[in-house]
Order: C-alpha cells, then sequence, then structure tokens
C-alpha cells in the first residue's frame, strides 16, 4: 500500500496556520494558491521604504494601514520661472526658479474605500480632515474592476497608451509643489482605509484565500497588508495572532476548528505490537534550544502608525531572543498578547509524543486537537503517517488559551501641527524705514490664516491698477495680526504711557503675545502697527482666547506720530518683524499710485486681496521736533528744530543722529496772523528771521506766527510738515 506523508511544513513563523497550510499540499485545495516556495509575507519596513521598480509587490490592504506604495507613472519636473523685477535701488533685478511634479501611487492590489492623511519625507501633507499643507492636485482611483483611465495620465501618454490599473487603488498628483522637499519627489506614506473598522483574521485569511481558508476565530487587526509571491506567505505571517487550531477537512483550511476528539486508552497502540515501541512515545525538547523572549514589531495606531515593538519575557540562564516581524496595525496590549502566546506556544511545544491509532481515527487531519489518557493535556497534530492501515500521528503540545495582558505601552506619540489652514488674511503695510536705508520705495506684505494650520500662500502684486498681475513668490513666516477691539486716545510720543490700553485680537489660537521690559523696548521689541500708527507695548494680559490688552505703551513710533488721532473699532493690528515681512519694492516714479496684492494658499477658495497707497513712507525723512522760536533783543526771530534721521531712531546722547540723506535741507514756512506767509528753504536746523523781512511779510506787528518746518530728502519730503503756533 502506498504510504502518504503530510508533514507540518512552512513554521516559519512557529504558529498553527503554516503548518497546517504545509499538511493540505496535494489534497482538495490548489496549490496554485498557497504554493510553498516565494516569499514568506513582508518584513516591516517594506511597507515605510517608497519604490518605483518594475516587479514591485502592491500589497493587499485590510482594515486601515499606513503604507508608501509603488510610484507607477511620472513626469518630467516642471519648471517655473518669475521675474522679481528690481531689488531697489542700484541692485539688478531677480528671477526666481519653482519646480512641480505630477505622478502615480499605487497603493494596494484591492479595492480601497478611502486615503486620510499623506506625509512627505514624514511631515504631514494632508491632515485629518482632508486639508492640504501645500499646494497640489490630487485624485483617488479606488481600485473598482471597472475604473476611468486617469485625464492626466491619458493626456500625457495618449488614450492607447494610459492603463487603468483596475483592480489596482492607486492616487495621482497634480503639480506637487515641490519648494519644501528640495527640488525633488518626497517619501510618501499613506493612511489608507481599505475596510470599515478592524477586520478580523479569519476574514483575511479567506480573502487571501479565495475561499480555500475559512475562519471562525475572532481575533481582529486594526489593518493588515498582505504581500509576497504566494498566498501562504501572505497567509502564514498572521499566525501569531491566532490562538485557535487549524485543520484541513479535505476541501477547505478551517480556522477555529473544535477539539476533534479524546484518543481512549484501549484505542493506543493498536498496531504498534512487535515494533518495540512504546504506545505513547513522549520527547522532551531542551530548554536549551527554546527562546526565553520573543519581540513581536508591528505598527502602532496610536503613534500614526509607526513602528511599535512589544516583548514577553520568561525566566532563564540565557538570553534567547526570537523576533517577529508583523505587518499588521495592532492595538499594543493585543501585539503583546500575541507575543505573549507565541513564547508560550513554544515552550508549550516542547512536549511532543507519537502515538499509533487503528483506521476509524483517519478522518483525524494536521493541525487538529486531540487529547491524550490520563495526561489532561492537548495537543496538536503536527503530521500523520498511514501505512498499513495504521495511522502514526506526531503531536506537539497546545498551550490553553492565554489572557489578555492587562497593561501595554504604545510608546509616546509625537504631537504633528494637523490643524486646518483656514483662508489666508493679507496686511499691506506702508511702513517707515525699518534697516535699509538705500532702499527704493516699497510696500510690506504680512499674511497669516484664520486657521492654526496656515502655512503659506502665493503672492501677485499688480501696480497698473490691476490690469495685470505678476508673481513674487511665497509670504514669508506666518505673522502675528489680528484686530483691535477699541480704541486709543491720541499720546505723546515722547513718553512712556501707563495708563491707556489697547485690547487686540489674534487670527488663531496658537498667536500669543508677551510682555518686555523698558530696555527690550528701547531696542525695538514688540513693534506693531495698530492702523497706521507704530507702537511699542511693554505689558500684555491675556484676557480670553486669541484676546489681550496691550499697556505701557510707546506711541507714534518712528516718525507715525500723525497716525496717532482717529484710532477706531477693528483697525488692523500686526506685529512687525522682518521675519514675517515681503517687501513689494517699486520705482520712485511709482509714488503715489495704488498697489493691489493678490494672496493665495491651500486653504483658500477665494483670493485674498489687499490693496495701498504707494506714499513712499520709508523714503521719507521723518518731521523734526522741538521747534521753537524766540525774538531776540534786536527784534529778530530765532526759529530752531531737532531733526530726525530714518537711519538713526534711537536718541544718541550728546551727539546728532546720523543725516541718513544725501543732504540736509528743510522747507520752512513762516505765516503771521496778518500778513504774507513766507516760504523759504535752509540747510541748517535754525533759521534768524530778521527785523526787514518781518516787516516786509506784515509780521512785525503780529501778535502770534505759525511756523510748519519739513525735512527734505531724496525722493520725497516728511509728511506731514512739523506745525505750531507761536504767540510772540
Amino acid at each position: 500500500m502506498a504510504t502518504l506523508v503530510l508533514t507540518a511544513v512552512g513554521t516559519l513563523v512557529g504558529g498553527p496556520i503554516g503548518g497546517a497550510i504545509g499538511a493540505i499540499i496535494g489534497q482538495g485545495v490548489d496549490q496554485r494558491l498557497l504554493a510553498p516556495k516565494g516569499r514568506r509575507g513582508p518584513r516591516l519596513g517594506d511597507l515605510t521604504v517608497q519604490t518605483s521598480s518594475y516587479g514591485s509587490a502592491i500589497p493587499k490592504l485590510f482594515g486601515t494601514m499606513r503604507v508608501a506604495g509603488t510610484v507607477i507613472w511620472a513626469t518630467d519636473l516642471r519648471e517655473r520661472q518669475e521675474s522679481g523685477g528690481s531689488g531697489g535701488k542700484g541692485r539688478p533685478g531677480t528671477t526666481t526658479y519653482s519646480y512641480s511634479a505630477s505622478f502615480a501611487v499605487a497603493l494596494s492590489g484591492r479595492p480601497i474605500r478611502a486615503v486620510h492623511r499623506i506625509w512627505a519625507d514624514g511631515k504631514l501633507l494632508r491632515g485629518r480632515s482632508g486639508d492640504w499643507k501645500i499646494e497640489t492636485g490630487f485624485r483617488l482611483h479606488a481600485g473598482s474592476e471597472d475604473q476611468a483611465i486617469d485625464p492626466l495620465i491619458a493626456s500625457a501618454e495618449g488614450i492607447g497608451g494610459a492603463p487603468a490599473y483596475r483592480g489596482i487603488a492607486y492616487v495621482v498628483f497634480e503639480d506637487l509643489q515641490l519648494a519644501d522637499f528640495g527640488n525633488r519627489i518626497p517619501s510618501l506614506t499613506f493612511e489608507v482605509e481599505a475596510d470599515a473598522g478592524p477586520v478580523s483574521v479569519a476574514t483575511i485569511a479567506e480573502a487571501l484565500s479565495l475561499g480555500a481558508v475559512l475562519g471562525e476565530t475572532n481575533e481582529s487587526v486594526v489593518g493588515y497588508a498582505a504581500i509576497g509571491d504566494s498566498i501562504r506567505g501572505a497567509v502564514e505571517a498572521l499566525a501569531p495572532l491566532s490562538a485557535m487550531s487549524v485543520v484541513d477537512d479535505g476541501s477547505v483550511l478551517k480556522i477555529g476548528a473544535d477539539l476533534a476528539g479524546s484518543i481512549e486508552e484501549q484505542g493506543l497502540g493498536a498496531s504498534a505490537a512487535g515494533t518495540g515501541r512504546s504506545r505513547i512515545d513522549l520527547e522532551r525538547i531542551a530548554a536549551g534550544v527554546l527562546p526565553d523572549e520573543v519581540a513581536l514589531s508591528y505598527y502602532e495606531p496610536l503613534r500614526d502608525y509607526q513602528a511599535g515593538l512589544q516583548r514577553a519575557r520568561r525566566g532563564g540562564p540565557g538570553r534567547r531572543v526570537e523576533s517577529l516581524d508583523l505587518a499588521a496595525a495592532l492595538p499594543a496590549e493585543v501585539a503583546k498578547a500575541a507575543a505573549e502566546r507565541r513564547l508560550t506556544r513554544a515552550w508549550a511545544e516542547r512536549v511532543q509524543a507519537t502515538i499509533f491509532l487503528p483506521p476509524r481515527w483517519l478522518p483525524l487531519r494536521a493541525g487538529g486537537l486531540v487529547e491524550l489518557p490520563g495526561r489532561g493535556e492537548t495537543f496538536r497534530i503536527a503530521s500523520w503517517t498511514v501505512e498499513h492501515m495504521t495511522l502514526e500521528l506526531m503531536l506537539v503540545g497546545c498551550p490553553g488559551p492565554a489572557a489578555m495582558p492587562q497593561q501595554a505601552s504604545a510608546g509616546r506619540a509625537v504631537a504633528e501641527n494637523d490643524q486646518p489652514a483656514g483662508t489666508t488674511i493679507l496686511e499691506l503695510l506702508d511702513l517707515p524705514s525699518l534697516d535699509d536705508v538705500g532702499a527704493g520705495p516699497r510696500l510690506w506684505i504680512a499674511a497669516a490664516g484664520t486657521g492654526a494650520g496656515w502655512r503659506k500662500a502665493q503672492l501677485l502684486v499688480s501696480a497698473d491698477g490691476g490690469a495685470s498681475f505678476r508673481a513674487i513668490g511665497q509670504t514669508a513666516a506666518k505673522a502675528v495680526l489680528g484686530t483691535a477691539l477699541g480704541t486709543l486716545p491720541p499720546g505723546e510720543p515722547s513718553l512712556f504711557d501707563s495708563t491707556a490700553a489697547i485690547e487686540v485680537e489674534l487670527a488663531d489660537p496658537t498667536m500669543w503675545l508677551e510682555s518686555r521690559d523698558d530696555d527690550a523696548l528701547v531696542a525695538g521689541a514688540n513693534l506693531a502697527m495698530l492702523g497706521d500708527e507704530l507702537i511699542q507695548f511693554g505689558s500684555v494680559e491675556p484676557i480670553g482666547l486669541r484676546r489681550f490688552r496691550l499697556g505701557r505703551l510707546l506711541r507714534g513710533r518712528r516718525g507715525t506720530e500723525a497716525a496717532m488721532a482717529g484710532h477706531s473699532t477693528g483697525e488692523r493690528f500686526v506685529l512687525v518683524s522682518a521675519a514675517t515681512l515681503v517687501p513689494v519694492e517699486q520705482a520712485a516714479s511709482a509714488i503715489g499710485t495704488t498697489i493691489r496684492v493678490l494672496g493665495s494658499g491651500v486653504g483658500d477658495t477665494v483670493t485674498a486681496l489687499r490693496e495701498a497707497k504707494l506714499t513712499g513712507r520709508a523714503l521719507r525723512p521723518p518731521l523734526p521736533v522741538h521747534l521753537s522760536a524766540l525774538r531776540l533783543p534786536d527784534g529778530t526771530i530765532r526759529i530752531e528744530w531737532v531733526r530726525r534721521s530714518r537711519s538713526g531712531w534711537a536718541w544718541i546722547d550728546s551727539t546728532d543722529a546720523p543725516l541718513g540723506e544725501e543732504a540736509e535741507r528743510y522747507a520752512l514756512t513762516i505765516t503771521p496772523e496778518t500778513g504774507a506767509p513766507r516760504a523759504v528753504e535752509t540747510t541748517a536746523s535754525v533759521y534768524l528771521y530778521g527785523s526787514a523781512e518781518q516787516l516786509a511779510d506784515g509780521a512785525a506787528a503780529a501778535g502770534e506766527i505759525l511756523v510748519t518746518v519739513a525735512q527734505i530728502g531724496a525722493v520725497a519730503s516728511s509728511d506731514p510738515p512739523a506745525r505750531r503756533l507761536f504767540i510772540l
């Protein structure tokens, strides 16, 4: 009679599934589905490295997983050239280049439901709510058998050369901006939802084997990626998660079978007589070859599907570690239980037995569970041999049900900013000179968003009333900005104001303001534009979500005294910092024109628009101060003032501020109470109004005169001029 030997091949991960699959080779299940050769399933790192080579395996995804995918189509990089115009007085224009790419990435070899978060080089590219952190087009093809060809691929390759990739779930990026990634396609990973909610091990095994494996077990995973050259390898990798037996019934493989039977005493050794073998041959494997620690690597959902590690240990003289890679997303306690189960199983299988049974036990199958008389233990059938109508079974010990560990740490998650960008807020500021006195006329763009996740926006500028726009690149770092909740009365620009205060509301909750001491204020800290006035604030009091009360004020900073009057509720508040401002350079001939700026970010459905008149404030000398008039004994009126400089705002003891202009010139107008005004130009900060001039102007008998003085710069004069009425 022929001898049929079925052995437990394929126990790479030591579980019952692999052994049982090996046992059904040659029986009722198609070998082509469960071939023993080929790859045994994915290593943990396979899902985190994006590939683009021909022949790359595409995983079949179950539940929710994070995978890198395979680039299956891409265009060359697309270059955009943008001219920045003149760089200012004596400076050449600038040209900037930006790059984008369009490509497709295959994610799953079976249909999926959705793609949620996306990471690029480990940073969020798309958030939980579906908001994008940078500009890109995006389409999802879910992997149906009738999905259409992607229009971008069709336009590039032609209808005849563009596959639809039916049965494969993939995504297409269109013009993904690459500036944040060193002008290269970044390494992407995707949070893919293939099935709603957790998915059972039995469901996965049945789907992968096309019905050749059926399950009755409730173990489940958050997600699983089946990959390999054989279905056997993909199913076998699930073994550490199953605590149940696996049995071939001649047509299908069943996971979760019940106890096959209890062997009675009188049935043992039915055909073992004369062989010299015991009725039950027991063998115990040496403890020195068994692991005393199992380390199981998996994907941790609570840490954005990063690799996790759970260990199971038992006491022992050595440290023999068995390492398992499981391409599944699991809660920490489930992974811990799988490691404990594997370690317990390894030691339970230390006990092995060989028994002989009569033909009536032929229905037993490899993987089934049996009990031996007098031992009270359950054994799993590892292999059986039929010869001369006698069934020889090789048994291994089977552990009892494993308890779920009470505690297992998932590790600490690194929080990442996953806030919606909201809509872009633009402010266009006509500021006095900040640092570069030699620059031409300019406005400054400050920008932020209504959402905490706002990063930047693309900018377009028009100097011809909106007839044409030119691109000037992106906004700078997010500015701290908002609106005023009250008003400020006029103040004294040369003194600290410890009585007045202004309340402001910032654009998003991540923005913050801090108090600064007087030394820091003198050095320029906490400079802000309120309406058209530059102020500084020393004290900050949080009064609610996004709301602050600002006190200890310095008013009319850097020549903005004229804007101290006329404040209103709702006017703009912008913290002035060079790191958050983008200059809009213009020629001197553009002074007096209206500049328009458009800003568009990834969260915008409507483009933000701001416009402002270019006054050349940065080129205007600050108005003179300390204007005085004194009648001398000979009747001459001495008029003098102190000039200030846009290249030196701080007061310097014992010396004048630097001139900051090509020449020192002033325009002086004297208007007597009666008579004609006199306009003169002088090169010194003093003017002697003689008796003869007073007589000619009709001012000799006047009781008062109005004096205005403005410093004349190379392009414009201080505006408005200093004014004072003197009663003589």
